[in-house]
């Protein structure tokens, strides 16, 4: 984690050297660094879990005992690995390893195989080990597990991967999907929070309560709460497989300790000896156990192992006091290893919650950043890994049950191996959760939501495809609040979470992404040599007793664990050695400690003490340290007690201790992308964040090697003439956004009114803006006939349904143009000799681009599985959508003639004509800047720093690039005169006119427009089917018929309600009113079939009665399901 290097090498301003650098499209030596830090969060995650944390998680999963024929059998896990991806037994192949790029064209899953070592033992007599496989994991690309690893841009290219492939995606079915990071509460941090629907838990409850996210190391996490009575007493709430338990706090901590009460009751008022009231609790919660008889520890957890045993599934020869300590052991403080360690905790909560129930202290807000942190990739997997390995054992042991009568005399290791490969493996439930998002757990892991854990990366341009890296959600369960509290902006987020890039709407606020130079920490430490040293800096052990009351002392806590006490005036001493520590990384003390002195004030506030954190999950970020003059890792919770300074005129000598290293180090990757973002109104910014994500760019290099269902290529994108030096630090040249296009502000003729823009024609014709979609599709014909295990890819020699336009292998040549309704492929059958043909439907015609053969996951498959790659183009057309970089998107409205253009004094004419009421409301001033400067860049043959924050009111960016557009010959404020293309004579106003970069945006009339003559119908009600896929009709509803009613316009509402949609003709009986019972009249048997059949009503008996009219076919449905319900419909018919 070398942080210090990489931000203090950033560039000083943008260049275009690399544009015409020597040894264009030779591949770099290695990767470029900025770009490969995009996905480190979820990378480095991915490997601790697989390595370090495999192993912890696999030495936590508890053994398994049961009877098994009056044996009793044990099954525990030793150890696990996880395999590179390879070919499986017995495949034809070259190279035994498998790469990304084959997965994706194959639309397979990209994973390694998982073998445990499994101990058994019988009545406590170890028999041995077996080495089981239990399935296939999805590996994660670029980790170190991947056959990518490590390899450098020469290779990557070689095995069909970018130069700079990224990593961090798991491939699924061939969809690249990725994890998404969810927002945690910070675990092992007492939080104080008061919900009033706690008082619905029970009689005496009140909404007062302490919240605590336990998170062992390997991960597992278990929710659990202290609860304040309003008689004074505490319960202690935990989840245990889902469900909900309480047990009194007295309880408790008698089952953890070997005290007397005398010693906890000591404990527990620490720092509150003068408070009579909260004594009287104290000792009334430890009356509450006596009165249950429950006098020593060994009582107390007898008493709960006989009342909690019925819901653990542990083996009947357990005493109840080793099924009350599993009980300790799994729900209470599980993050501590001791039980001493978990009575401390619990006692330092209760003062807490005391403290905050008397308003005493304020409450914790679990919304602000503070009291979060992030769920990892690499943690949800390590957790769902360990949960389903244990789910493993189990499925054993019930076939082995299933089975027992089959198995004659002892257990051997032959038997246990048959019931292993009985046993669920893991592969299924993995590529569910990854294809699907949704977890499927019994404990359901500590977790607020089970479903929307993954997403699609798609790649619509490189923008769109890192933000899904960047990217931290709150959850799914805050979307459907009620509340905008969730949603709130807060200043503890500044520098951690991007105040601009949210969406609007629905999501906003909830889904944020991370700043630039944010980063998670992944590792996790140890910290054994920490309480040492910092009882040797003046902290007293938790069971001595400091120089001070304790009223006078913080309490010092390390990782959620109490390690002792610190007299108040050594507290910001100890704090700030602590601090030196870490910068000089000397002591053992890491550089992602977080160090936080909560100080007592004389107002009610947080609840004081020294806490230190060195978990991973949390967010962290670079600031550099003013007194050691390096930079130094802050965490969210530090930041709130420490004072940092954005410029150099902000600093207050013997205030401010921490500086930023640059001003825009607020702003997230797809933020910092925005030209003079801090000249705009924020919500424009906003906008543009959405929007970068909708570029027509130029998503990838490797268009041959990839089968996306849907990719967007602007055909000659350019670099822009200003931008950001971001924009460099990410080589976003390599994947540019857009084109520099001419625009002129001016209201010329009525097509450029609300938002629409006018296009040069001749721009058009030259190319502007032109691009393509690549589609895929996938052709199995393992799938079109079940069962047939003999179609092939083919053509009958002569067969006139394939017009020549096939060949011989049934597959269009590349490059040939398809229309609608040519034939597509064609496959046989060879048993039958039959030939189909597939004919392209789509109404667009297309290119054929590249056909892939694909085989299956053995390599012995037949001519039967190809992908097929079409290149639609797509010229920009009227209703097309543009956007420059400042969220000012607009409409294609009119392809204007060249020579009606206005042009100015050199004869240029515009390429887009903007209108300038696009301005004023909307105060995108930066828009203007860049007009000027991208201008004066052009004139000067320059490339222009926009990056924020770098002109001020003193240094006006109007003067440094009026000036420059003077030097040039121009006027100051970037107007021109202008001629009128029409007339020829000179525009009364000066017009402004510049060079702005503009953006395509991949919402095309082509694939929104809707249109039906005639089509389906639905089976049931006969009207027209919706849908724009399956060529249906747009419903013309209720409000649509109230203006045609308003408009008087009967005719055209009897047009389309009716004759439209299902008129039928029906007979209907006069006298009786039933549309039901006329029908045909049977005719006898010597008629000739060509007599004329009477109508006859059933109920009279009549045919000169019956009468034809024209209804909607819904009506004669609607009667005939109401005479199913014995309703009689009576038409009056006159």
């Amino acid at each position: 984690m070398d942080f210090a290097s990489k931000w203090s090498s950033l560039l000083t301003s943008p260049s275009l050297k690399h544009l015409t650098e020597a040894g264009f499209g030779i591949p770099k030596e290695k990767q470029h660094a900025a770009v490969q830090d995009l996905t480190k969060a979820h990378i480095e995650s991915f490997d601790q879990a697989v390595s370090d944390g495999l192993c912890r998680a696999v030495q936590a999963i508890r053994p398994l005992e049961f009877m098994f024929k009056n044996d009793r059998i044990s099954l525990a896990f030793v150890e696990a690995t996880i395999f590179k991806p390879v070919v499986g037994k017995g495949s034809i192949c070259r190279d035994l390893r498998v790469f990304p790029a084959e997965c994706r064209g194959r639309r397979c899953s990209y994973r390694g195989k998982l073998v445990a070592d499994v101990s058994w033992s019988v009545n406590g007599v170890p028999k041995g080990i077996i080495k089981q496989s239990l399935g296939q994991l999805p590996i994660m690309v670029k980790s170190r597990l991947c056959n990518l690893h490590g390899l450098p841009p020469k290779e990557l290219i070689e095995h069909h991967e970018e130069a700079e492939e990224m990593g961090g995606y798991f491939i699924v079915n061939g969809n690249e999907k990725v994890i998404r990071m969810l927002i945690m509460p910070r675990r092992n941090y007492p939080i104080a929070m008061s919900r009033p629907k706690w008082k619905n838990r029970g009689q005496g409850y009140t909404q007062y309560g302490i919240s605590m996210h336990c998170v062992k190391e390997e991960h597992t996490a278990i929710n659990m709460n202290l609860h304040y009575l309003d008689n004074g007493t505490v319960m202690l709430n935990f989840i245990y497989q889902k469900e909900l338990f309480f047990l009194p706090l007295g309880f408790a901590l008698k089952a953890l300790v070997d005290f007397t009460d005398f010693q906890i009751y000591q404990e527990l008022i620490k720092g509150r000896e003068g408070n009579s009231f909260y004594k009287s609790c104290v000792s009334e919660m430890l009356r509450l156990v006596m009165e249950e008889g429950c006098i020593t520890r060994g009582k107390v957890l007898n008493y709960l192992g006989e009342r909690f045993r019925v819901k653990m599934n542990l083996p009947e020869w357990y005493t109840h006091e080793q099924c009350a300590n599993y009980l300790l052991d799994q729900c209470i403080c599980i993050h501590l290893k001791s039980d001493v360690e978990k009575f401390y905790l619990l006692c330092l909560m209760t003062r807490k919650l005391f403290t905050f129930a008397k308003q005493e202290c304020m409450e914790e807000n679990p919304d602000s950043l503070m009291c979060q942190e992030v769920l990892t990739p690499g943690r949800l997997y390590l957790m769902f890994l360990k949960e389903k390995m244990a789910a493993w054992m189990v499925s054993v042991k019930l076939s082995m049950d299933k089975r027992a009568h089959r198995l004659t005399g002892a257990v051997s290791s032959e038997n246990l191996v048959k019931m292993f490969n009985m046993g669920s493996d893991v592969t299924h439930p993995f590529e569910y959760l990854l294809a699907t998002g949704n977890l499927t757990s019994k404990t359901g892991l500590g977790m607020l939501q089970n479903t929307g854990l993954c997403v699609v990366a798609d790649k619509l341009n490189f923008i769109r495809y890192l933000s899904h890296f960047r990217c931290v959600h709150r959850g799914a369960a805050f979307a459907k609040m009620r509340t905008t509290s969730v949603r709130r902006l807060l200043p503890e987020s500044w520098g951690f979470l991007c105040p601009v890039h949210t969406p609007d709407g629905e999501p906003c606020g909830l889904m944020n992404h991370m700043t630039a130079h944010c980063e998670i920490v992944a590792p996790a430490l140890p910290t054994t040599t920490l309480p040492a040293l910092l009882c040797s800096l003046g902290v007293t052990p938790v069971d001595g007793s400091p120089g001070r009351a304790y009223a006078d002392c913080y309490p010092v806590l390390l990782d959620g664990a109490m390690v002792g006490w610190v007299e108040t005036e050594l507290a910001p001493l100890l704090a700030d050695s602590l601090r030196r520590f870490k910068v000089l990384k000397e002591k053992k003390i890491l550089p992602w400690t977080e160090i936080v002195l909560v100080p007592q004030t004389s107002k009610a506030s947080m609840y004081p003490g020294l806490y230190l954190f060195t978990t991973p999950c949390r967010m962290v970020r670079p600031v550099r340290n003013l007194a050691l003059g390096q930079q130094e890792l802050i965490g969210t919770f530090e930041q709130l007690y420490i004072n940092v300074g954005i410029s150099e005129d902000e600093i207050e000598p013997g205030v401010t201790t921490h500086q930023e290293l640059f001003p825009h180090s607020m702003l997230s990757v797809v933020a910092n992308f925005i030209p003079y973002s801090d000249h705009n109104q924020s919500p424009r910014n906003m906008y543009q964040c959405q929007m970068g994500k909708q570029t027509m760019g130029f998503p990838l290099h490797s268009f041959q090697e990839r089968s996306d269902n849907k990719l967007y290529r602007l055909q000659t994108p350019q670099s822009p003439l200003v931008r950001p030096v971001m924009y460099d630090h990410y080589n976003m040249d390599n994947y540019p956004i857009g084109t520099n296009a001419i625009v002129a502000v001016i209201s010329y003729t009525g097509y450029d009114m609300e938002d629409a823009m006018i296009l040069n024609k001749s721009s058009w014709e030259r190319g502007f803006g032109h691009g393509c979609v690549y589609k895929t599709e996938l052709v199995d014909l393992a799938e079109k006939m079940r069962g047939e295990d003999n179609l092939v890819f083919g053509v009958k020699p002569g067969d006139p349904k394939v017009m020549d336009k096939l060949d011989t292998d049934g597959l269009p040549s590349i490059g040939a143009v398809l229309q609608y309704g040519d034939p597509f492929y064609s496959y046989i059958n060879l048993n039958t000799g039959q030939s189909f043909v597939s004919f392209y439907k789509s109404q667009e015609s297309c290119v054929v681009d590249n056909i892939k053969v694909c085989s299956n996951d053995t390599g012995s498959g037949r001519f039967k599985r190809i992908c097929i790659t079409v290149r639609v183009p797509r010229n920009p057309t009227i209703g097309d959508k543009f956007a420059s970089r400042h969220g000012q998107k607009g409409i294609l409205s009119r392809l204007w003639p060249a020579e009606d253009m206005p042009f100015t004094e050199s004869g240029m004419t515009p390429d887009i004509l903007f209108n300038p009421h696009g301005f004023p409301s909307r105060m995108t001033i930066g828009m203007l800047i860049e007009s000027m400067a991208g201008k004066s860049g052009a004139l000067h043959g320059l490339c222009h720093d926009a990056t924020p924050f770098t002109f001020s009111e003193e240094s006006s960016a109007l003067e440094h690039f009026g000036d420059m557009l003077r030097a040039a010959g121009y006027n100051h404020y970037g107007t021109e005169r202008l001629y009128s293309g029409l007339s020829g004579l000179e525009l009364e106003a000066d017009i402004f006119i510049g060079v702005v970069y503009y953006q395509r945006l991949r919402h095309m009339v082509s694939d929104k427009f809707q249109v039906r003559t005639t089509g389906a119908r639905d089976k049931v009600t006969n009207q027209p089917v919706g849908g724009r896929n399956i060529q249906g009709g747009i419903r013309f509803g209720e409000m649509e018929r109230d203006a045609l009613l308003a408009h008087g316009t009967s005719f055209l509402l009897h047009d389309r309600l009716f004759n439209c949609s299902d008129r039928s003709v029906a007979q209907v009986c006069v006298d009786c009113g039933s549309l039901l019972s006329p029908l045909l009249e049977k005719p006898p048997p010597y008629w000739s079939a060509t007599r004329h059949r009477k109508t006859v009503c059933l109920l009279c008996g009549k045919s000169d009665s019956i009468d034809t009219v024209s209804v909607p076919y819904v009506f004669r449905y609607f009667v005939a399901e109401l005479a199913a319900m014995n309703i009689k419909i009576k038409l009056d018919v006159k």
